[in-house]
């Protein structure tokens, strides 16, 4: 964390060690997870405007810098252009986020005039544009001055940080055709081929998408590592009507707001909490699966790095980004556990594993989806009974906090308070009024409920003529979205293929292309994450899986590619995924054709659309069922706008590739300044003993960062770079042919990191019952740095108790020794209680705090922490001058400190 004194945060030198004990040689940005949070915010304001975007991506990308501190790579990819098969699930999310949108705005409204025609408060409405995400698409204004900015960021952190001094940074921008990670992916194979690549790189993926630690795992590099923000749920948000806490917009009353605080200073922040970080080490998960994995007596030798392999493609039945999960096969019904039983019971007869290097083996993996087709019925089964289970649970919970909550509850001044919301009691006004408004509000309540299904005639008999009907939202049971498949029950396969297919299950014909059509999307999934994309052009044709125990006779399948595919082109893309409500992002004529009536395209932009549940409870679950983009009726539709592109937005339009940028002190600088000296327009390969065995080709680059040429910031609140000394170039991964197999093996000589794991870690309740933390660092054995109660009184006497800066927020000494330390008289010395019931001296011994060890000077050690140089001032503290009745230094500890702490003496 970066240090903040008198409102400036000093600078963090990233140069020294890393404080998480372990030093990285390669940090990959998967840029679309840190541009999301930077945008449009959920635990925190929104920027207001672009540039504060920018700004807020520039410090998330340092945040991360400060904590991994690569010493040779630094990759930034943004997402660009993706393969057919992912570009149906942007269109499914894209189109969902326009509709969502609209909708909330359109309840949120309604809400609002209902509250204030009751006479409710609420704030005035903020006129301010809505922040369509569905920008952040390749293609786009945005991600062209996204682009631009990280280019300044970049040349900027070069120039002036001491951290960045000796590494390369790559820049893969949107106009890059792929996705963020699998450009990485694709960077670390092609390296990885190389006879110049370090086996031993210790590389760190910073992403927040499961699917990162399935590629990671892909990649049989032994030192891989993901960073991403700790997930912490349930985070209180701001009511979007009032502002307040508490509550969401459905729930809001337009009730006055509390003041906050004694002088309602905090009326206008909120709770904001510095975004923390975890680190996923693929090596101990390795560790876990390799024990789960192994096994004995094998027909045939038993190679952990294969089975990785099988793991990771048996995960792609339970969901992936490109084909929807079986049905049978549900990940929070322990589906992955289910797979690998029947994986370790079957491979006995498969005679060898399901793929190799992402080719998949179709023979062996019909005897698993078989195996798993066998218990598809029991799974329904019991996936009925559970549900069941859980509704009655929860009905009886519903009914038991009814009964038990209490009949009245006081309002107004004397409405019940959670602890620590008011800063301090407020006097009741006029307490005689007040009670009589509750006796009437009680009596008005317990007349009009007598009885909530009975009418009472005058005499308060009950009225013969009957009842009133109980309102649903009275009702114990919440309404349950009709389910017409019914999976549980006998006849689950017919009804399913009528309903979601709209075909008969005795169909076989269009049942096996059905299969087939999932079974090529295992083998292009798998081929995506082993070797790069196969076809860019693919794409599975349904919104449904089929059952397991379809895939019968799949051995014979085709699973091969057309070859020489070539990516949409950006604009094409952002056709073929945007909603009509997001053509604002378009060309005119090309938005025209998403909202004419007359256009032959209008099918594909429908202004609303259903969304099946598929079993679930809520929309955000459910099948999108949009209709699929025909690629040559678009591209035929296109051809009539085409020529209305400016020479801007053609250039947006156009497919680009990486750019590398180095510092003055980076050995390849002068190499690639050369270039530019001599005008050497042909393709160069990098000298490998120049880059840490980097290899790959470079060119020219129209736009390139130069030395001593300013770089102008494209970000008015931030300063131009007059002095430049940053040089950037195209760069161009190493190539292969076509048929290349990339290995899918541990390289020689790499080296097995060493076991993390204790026995202990093997059994599923080792926590002794407590809520599971991440441990801080790399090392298991670290001791925390603390200040124990000693330092805390020199740094009260040593530091006035109103100097600004890091201690001037520390609680007052009197607190430190609670509950034994007493409270300061005025004037007095803060001399603790003497106890009674210590314990001997020596029982309290323990190793020396690290702020008393005489510090020794070392090759790039840190320097000394501030309590160090306190203590070596000529106004140290003297143990002397508190000796007393228990003898020097007698002050008891932190009640939890005394067990493993040292205690001065």
């Amino acid at each position: 964390q970066a240090k903040e004194c008198n409102g400036v945060k000093a600078p963090i030198d990233t140069s020294k060690p890393n404080p998480n004990e372990v030093e990285f040689d390669n940090l990959y940005l998967d840029m679309n997870g840190i541009i999301h949070p930077c945008t449009h915010p959920e635990d925190k304001p929104a920027p207001k405007n672009e540039d504060e975007m920018m700004v807020a991506i520039f410090e998330y990308i340092d945040r991360i810098f400060n904590i991994v501190r690569p010493r040779r790579l630094l990759y930034m990819a943004i997402d660009g252009v993706a393969p057919r098969a992912k570009m149906n699930q942007q269109r499914s999310r894209r189109f969902r986020a326009s509709k969502e949108g609209m909708e909330a705005a359109e309840e949120k409204q309604k809400i609002r005039q209902e509250i204030l025609a009751k006479g409710g408060i609420l704030p005035p409405e903020e006129v301010k544009e809505r922040f369509d995400s569905n920008c952040i698409t390749p293609g786009t204004e945005f991600m062209d001055n996204l682009a631009k900015c990280l280019r300044y960021y970049i040349a900027d952190r070069l120039n002036s940080d001491p951290g960045w001094k000796n590494l390369t940074v790559i820049l893969s921008d949107a106009s890059a055709p792929g996705e963020g990670e699998h450009k990485i992916m694709d960077y670390i194979r092609r390296q990885r081929a190389q006879p110049n690549h370090d086996p031993n790189t210790h590389h760190c993926l910073c992403g927040a998408d499961a699917d990162l630690i399935m590629l990671g795992l892909a990649t049989h590099e032994p030192n891989f590592t993901i960073i991403r923000e700790e997930f912490k749920p349930n985070k209180p948000k701001p009511c979007g009507l009032c502002n307040q806490m508490g509550h969401e917009v459905k729930d809001c009353q337009g009730l006055p707001r509390e003041k906050q605080g004694k002088h309602d200073q905090f009326a206008d922040s909120l709770p904001i909490a510095e975004q923390e970080f975890i680190f996923i080490r693929l090596c101990v998960l390795r560790e876990y699966l390799e024990r789960e994995l192994t096994m004995a007596s094998l027909p045939f030798t038993f190679d952990f790095e294969r089975s990785v392999d099988d793991w990771v493609f048996m995960c792609f039945f339970v969901g992936n980004d490109f084909l929807p999960h079986l049905p049978s096969l549900e990940i929070r019904e322990g589906a992955i556990d289910r797979l690998v039983n029947i994986y370790k019971n079957v491979v006995h007869k498969t005679g060898g594993y399901l793929t190799e290097s992402g080719f998949v083996n179709l023979q062996r993996v019909q005897m698993i989806m078989l195996a798993v087709g066998e218990v598809e019925d029991s799974i329904f089964k019991k996936r009925k009974d559970d549900d069941d289970n859980f509704k009655r649970r929860q009905k009886e919970k519903r009914k038991r906090m009814k009964r038990d909550q209490p009949s009245f509850i006081p309002g107004g001044q004397f409405s019940p308070q959670a602890l620590g919301n008011r800063s301090s009691p407020q006097a009741i006004s006029n307490p005689r009024q007040a009670a009589f408004e509750m006796r009437m509000h009680d009596r008005q309540n317990s007349t009009t409920s007598s009885s909530p299904n009975t009418s009472l005639t005058s005499d308060g008999s009950p009225s013969p003529a009957g009842g009133i009907k109980r309102k649903a939202e009275d009702s114990d049971s919440e309404p349950e979205p009709e389910d017409n498949i019914r999976l549980w029950e006998t006849g689950w396969k017919q009804r399913y293929y009528k309903n979601k297919f709209d075909v008969d299950a005795s169909d076989e014909k269009f049942r096996r292309k059905v299969v087939q059509s999932y079974v090529e999307g295992l083998c292009w999934v798998l081929r995506y994450y082993y070797q790069g994309c196969a076809s860019w052009n693919w794409y599975y044709p349904f919104h449904y899986a089929p059952f397991a125990s379809d895939f019968e006779g799949i051995a014979d399948m085709p699973s091969d590619f057309e070859k020489g595919s070539k990516p949409f082109k950006p604009l094409e893309q952002l056709m073929g995924v945007f909603p009509a409500a997001s053509g604002n992002f378009l060309p005119p004529t090309w938005r025209k054709l998403m909202t004419d009536p007359e256009s032959s395209i209008i099918d594909f932009y429908p202004e609303d659309f259903a969304i099946d549940l598929n079993g679930k409870k809520y929309a955000w679950q459910g099948v999108a069922l949009l209709p699929f983009v025909d690629e040559r009726r678009l591209r035929a539709a296109l051809e009539e706008v085409y020529p209305d592109l400016t020479p801007e937005e053609s250039r947006r339009n156009s497919l680009g590739g990486d750019v590398l940028f180095v510092g003055k002190h980076h050995p390849l600088c002068d190499f690639i300044v050369e270039q530019y000296k001599t005008k050497n327009t042909e393709v160069v390969d990098i000298p490998p003993e120049l880059c840490h065995g980097m290899q790959g080709k470079l060119t020219l680059n129209e736009n390139a960062v130069l030395p001593d040429q300013p770089v102008e910031s494209p970000v008015p609140m931030l300063r131009d770079l007059a002095q430049n000394s940053a040089v950037s170039i195209s760069f161009k991964d190493p190539q292969f042919d076509e048929d290349f197999v990339f290995k899918a093996t541990v390289l020689p000589g790499a080296k097995k990191p060493a076991p993390v794991l204790k026995p202990g870690d093997w059994e599923k309740t080792n926590n002794d019952g407590r809520p599971w933390r991440p441990q801080l660092g790399f090392n298991r054995d670290r001791k925390p740095v603390h200040l124990d109660q000693s330092a805390f009184r020199t740094l009260g006497h040593t530091m006035p108790r109103e100097m600004p800066g890091m201690y001037a927020n520390a609680v007052p000494l009197g607190t430190y020794g609670s509950p034994y330390a007493r409270p300061l008289l005025s004037g007095q010395q803060q001399i603790p209680k003497l106890l009674s019931n210590l314990r001997p001296q020596e029982s309290w011994r323990g190793p020396t705090p690290l702020f008393q060890q005489t510090p020794q000077r070392t090759a790039g050690a840190a320097p000394l922490l501030a309590w160090n140089r306190m203590l070596q001032s000529p106004n140290q503290y003297q143990p002397s001058q508190y000796q007393g009745l228990g003898g020097p230094m007698s002050y008891p500890q932190r009640p939890e400190d005394r067990m493993d702490r040292g205690r001065q003496v």
